[in-house]
């Protein structure tokens, strides 16, 4: 397998992984350029060119790259910053609001001053025609083609860049939306155009309506990007295959992105939980809570198995029901701003630096205090070894903006106001990790810890401390972790239709013919991305409840079952995941069970990176150390002379004991005082409680088997 290059593109650094035969990863990070991020891409792959062999040149450099993976946040940033494209929604006449009603649900119960999100489409440009259909497909009233016509002449006047068409009832027979896209296409052929029954051919209303406006807002946006993308690759000399992202932690082609660019909203993040996962199963577990943690957000997310999924997403409070990685993103980086509320409490982002002009540290201009500056005084980062070297950050101007902005109007010392605004943004990324564990039905001492991001493993500890998990694993590609995962990522591809049906009366030829239709559609998508048959895989899920619930639940269903018809298959999962996620189940009242929806995922299994093992080191790491410092360790509440390892030297088995701060290029690693830390045969660093060896037990049991061998 030639060379490939992982590349998330994030708020504030754009990292690379490059992953040759034999070799290891080499890692890099570069300052994202937000208004061109193709821009920073072509400047770290000219960086990486340097690094590999400064003689070679970034054209031949570029042209022995087998793959490129890129993870992109160009649609995602579109919807939270509003500037997506200028849209139009044809819709059904009488409904044309209920983009802005939404579900009537009021998200805040009890702020009075919450209001409701600014809908994507303004209801001048939400023209709703005659034509209806009925929920099985059966038309009660034409198509009002003139009606038709009329509004797409009112969307050119009005220089309309994306056009969205949902119907009521479409997902039973996209005749009427046909007929209306051909209009479209014929008359405004440089719009952007998504069909409601071609992206998302499902029951709800509401959530199609919504998905399909995203997917156009960000459209014309994703579009241009990544022609500028392939336009400034092929420059550069690359000749190979360009993956993207998905939501949904596959890959895509560019061609599958432009077409439905809100499969790659969570494009960034989507890398990280099967990365997280990876490195967990090196300690024989299945299941991870990974964390990233950037320069403008941080992420979590769990696998149990595999990385879990959600049907019924939000970004920036838009619905979105595509499938999509469960990941929860709080405004909670480094360059996360401390400020104080009008109560005079502190507080930290979810406001951010981001790269220009970052942090106060960073010289760049930058005046407010952000948690790297915070970390700066508290003694974790050296200020002439930031990014190897390449920044040096300034601590004068780090303690003067904590300073001026937090101590002073506090009463405290400036040590006493750094240590707060860590404690505050360390609280919030613990909050963030129970949304998607102890919120979600698990328990979080019960995961491994997977610290990721260039911030993130400064700052673990003291989470696992609020939550209690006495097991953290910090990759050596931790502040990569995204851009590794997408190396890790197969094709993949989700399809769903609306199947109503109750379990005791289902027609199950029917069914199988569905599952069958679901899977030639992915296999058609799979021969275009030239994936041999030998390397398909196939999952099928039905989304399942109870007669009378609103709610499903998704159930993952062995083909064979559905072939063999076997119900009690069916009611089992869902009994048995519905008591996982809410605490009961009905399998003994006898409750009715009916189906909504068929969900076939298609996977396109791709050739993943090997990961070098490194022999057992019998040295002590203290070979290791490269000087002390005075850091703060929060459970003593003071600062101590610590010391201060170099990462790089550090070996597979040789063991640290905290306090103590591990420094690499690209991260730093602080182990508070209730923690120790052993390097596994992947040359992550295994974190655990101190007096808690078992938990290391499989790191060590790996060099046992080692020396059996």
């Amino acid at each position: 397998m030639g060379a490939r290059i992982g590349i998330d593109v994030g708020g504030t650094f754009t990292d690379f992984i490059l992953t040759r035969d034999e070799a290891p990863p080499l890692l890099h990070k570069v300052l994202s350029t937000p208004a061109d991020p193709s821009i920073a891409v072509v400047t770290g792959l000219a960086e990486l060119a340097a690094m590999v062999d400064p003689a070679r040149g970034v054209e031949s450099f570029a042209a022995s790259i087998e793959t490129i993976v890129h993870g992109t946040t160009v649609a995602t940033n579109a919807t939270l910053t509003g500037t997506g494209a200028k849209s139009a929604l044809l819709t059904t006449e009488g409904v044309r609001d209920a983009l802005e009603m939404r579900r009537g649900i009021r998200e805040e119960q009890y702020n009075n001053a919450y209001t409701n999100v600014k809908p994507l489409v303004p209801r001048y440009l939400r023209t709703g025609v005659k034509g209806r259909l009925d929920r099985a497909g059966r038309e009660i009233a034409p198509l009002d083609l003139d009606g038709i016509d009329a509004a797409i002449a009112e969307f050119r006047r009005e220089g309309v860049e994306a056009v969205s068409i949902c119907f009521m009832n479409s997902y039973a027979n996209p005749a009427h939306e046909a007929a209306a896209a051909a209009r479209v296409r014929a008359a405004m052929p440089d719009a952007f155009l998504t069909v409601s029954s071609t992206l998302l051919p499902s029951i709800r209303f509401y959530e199609r309506v919504s998905t399909t406006a995203l997917n156009s807002y960000v459209g014309p946006k994703l579009n241009r990007y990544v022609e500028q993308l392939v336009s400034r690759l092929a420059t550069a000399g690359f000749r190979g295959t360009l993956l993207v992202m998905q939501s949904n932690g596959g890959v895509m082609s560019p061609e599958v992105a432009r077409s439905s660019p809100a499969l790659t909203l969570l494009s960034g993040p989507a890398g990280g939980p099967g990365a997280g996962l990876f490195y967990a199963k090196a300690l024989g577990t299945d299941r991870a809570i990974t964390t990233d943690m950037g320069g403008t957000s941080f992420e979590a997310s769990v696998a149990v198995g595999a990385p879990l999924l959600v049907n019924d997403g939000e970004i920036a409070r838009h619905k979105i029901a595509l499938p999509m990685l469960d990941i929860h993103t709080i405004g909670a980086g480094g360059g996360s701003i401390g400020w104080l509320d009008p109560g005079g409490l502190l507080r930290m982002g979810p406001q951010s630096a981001g790269a220009d002009p970052g942090p106060a540290c960073y010289g760049k201009g930058g005046t407010l205090p952000a948690s790297t500056d915070a970390n700066l005084v508290l003694g974790y980062l050296d200020p002439d070894y930031f990014a190897g070297g390449r920044m040096r950050l300034s601590v004068d101007a780090a303690r003067e903006a904590i300073r001026r902005n937090i101590a002073e109007p506090m009463g405290l010392s400036v040590e006493d106001a750094a240590a707060g605004m860590f404690r505050v943004v360390c609280n919030n990324m613990a909050q963030g990790v129970r949304e998607v564990t102890i919120k979600r039905g698990w328990d979080p001492r019960e995961f491994p810890f997977v610290a990721a991001g260039g911030a993130g493993p400064i700052h673990s500890c003291q989470i696992c401390n609020e939550l209690e998990i006495p097991l953290q694993i910090v990759p050596r590609e931790s502040s990569v972790l995204c851009a590794m995962g997408m190396l890790l990522s197969d094709l993949q591809h989700d399809f769903v239709r609306t199947f109503v049906a109750g379990l005791s009366t289902l027609d199950w030829t029917r069914l199988a013919a569905l599952v069958d239709e679901m899977i030639a559609e992915g296999d058609r998508q799979l021969e275009i991305e030239r994936i041999p048959a030998s390397r398909r895989r196939y999952a099928v899920r039905l989304d399942c409840r109870y007669v009378k619930q609103y709610h499903e639940v998704g159930v993952e269903v062995p083909r064979e079952a559905i072939r063999g018809r076997d119900a009690a298959a069916i009611a089992a999962g869902l009994h048995r995941e519905h008591n996982r996620l809410y605490g009961y189940s009905l399998e003994h009242e006898n409750a009715q069970i009916e189906i909504i929806n068929v969900r076939v995922q298609v996977l396109g299994t791709a050739d993943k990176p090997r990961h070098p093992e490194e022999e057992w080191c019998d040295e002590p790491a203290t070979v290791a150390i490269k000087g002390r410092r005075a850091a703060y360790v929060p459970e003593e509440g003071a600062f101590r002379n610590v010391p201060v390892y170099d990462g790089h030297k550090l070996r597979f088995g040789q063991r640290i004991e905290g306090p103590a701060i591990v420094e690499e290029v690209t991260t730093a690693i602080v182990l508070t005082g209730g923690w120790d830390a052993i390097v596994d045969r992947y040359g992550s660093f295994v974190l655990h409680r101190k007096g808690r060896d078992d938990l290391v037990a499989p790191v060590l049991a790996s060099r046992r088997k080692e020396l059996t061998a």
